[in-house]
């Protein structure tokens, strides 16, 4: 049933709108501003119906996805109801026709919004149905009709939501880079330089993590990302005992998770970097979680910054 690790990890938005000037281009770039627009449509929807990746582990957990539920099992949980995501789908699909054009990420978020669309409808019917407990008068009937549409919809999302992620993770890492490199120019190495750099980092790190595929972690990549990652944190730890205040609620999570990630890369380390091995895998979802938790504070880490 539950498999091997939830991966439902969030996506950083970027910094709209610097100074073009900042940014290195040639005189046929497109605007880089146009092109942060566009990512941040895709990040927000991404980030919103993720919920719906959340809803599908619940389910997988207590159902044999196989067989559906059959009115026998110890725990009934239901489903996570989903978000009302109409704004950023809208928004979504103005920027798959938008320039820059970006042929393979544009279409495969048109797929991935077709597929969502139809399995969105499913879960928040049966997270209702579950809510209200009709399986209990109904002897799971509804149950076992909800599941067949589940199981019809649910693959072609994963494989959907996984397609788009990767697309837009290889997009969004060449704008990470240029982007902290004009906020460098615009701005130098203060407080939001700082939390760009640091999530850049950590972006690095988490798409390393352990999945269904990919059990086994490359290790020497892991290890350079991790100091990568670690040599971020202490530049910001300093830059906040520089400059009391600059980063809100954010300041001591990116530390707090390269702690984590410093234990799970020992249990690794262990196993050759095989995470099903040595009990590593129960650190994932903390890892996720707390790394979900810095992408939603670093969005606003700089607020009461006074640089």
């Amino acid at each position: 049933m539950k498999r091997f690790s939830p991966r439902a990890i969030l996506f950083t938005l970027l910094a709209v709108i610097l100074p073009t000037a900042a940014f290195a281009q040639s005189a046929d770039d497109a605007d880089p501003n146009a092109a942060i627009e566009k990512m941040n449509a895709y990040v927000a929807l991404l980030n919103r119906t993720i919920r719906a990746s959340e809803s599908l582990d619940r389910y997988d957990g207590w159902v044999d996805m196989k067989k559906g539920p059959t009115g026998k099992e110890r725990n009934v949980y239901g489903l996570y109801s989903l978000y009302d995501v109409r704004s950023e789908i809208e928004a979504a699909e103005a920027a798959t026709t938008a320039e820059p054009k970006l042929p393979a990420l544009d279409e495969a978020m048109v797929s991935y919004i077709a597929i969502y669309q139809k399995l969105a409808p499913v879960i928040d019917k049966a997270s209702k149905y579950y809510d209200r407990k009709d399986y209990k008068s109904d002897k799971f009937a509804g149950a076992k009709e909800f599941h067949k549409q589940i199981a019809e919809y649910a693959p072609d999302f994963t494989k959907e939501r996984k397609r788009v992620d990767e697309l837009l993770g290889e997009e969004k890492s060449k704008i990470d880079l240029a982007e902290l490199d004009a906020i460098e120019k615009a701005e130098g190495k203060k407080a939001n330089w700082h939390v760009r750099n640091v999530m850049i980092r950590a972006n690095t790190v988490v798409e390393l993590l352990p999945d269904n595929d990919k059990p086994v972690v490359d290790m020497d990549a892991f290890g350079r990302a991790m100091d990568s990652y670690a040599a971020a944190v202490r530049e910001m730890d300093d830059y906040a005992t520089e400059h009391p205040n600059s980063f809100h609620v954010f300041e001591s999570r990116p530390a707090s998770l390269l702690g984590k990630l410093r234990d799970f890369q020992e249990k690794l380390e262990k196993t050759k970097g095989d995470a099903r091995k040595g009990g590593a895998s129960s650190d994932l979802q903390w890892i996720v979680n707390d790394y979900n938790m810095m992408v939603t504070t670093s969005q606003n880490a700089t607020i009461f910054s006074k640089d």
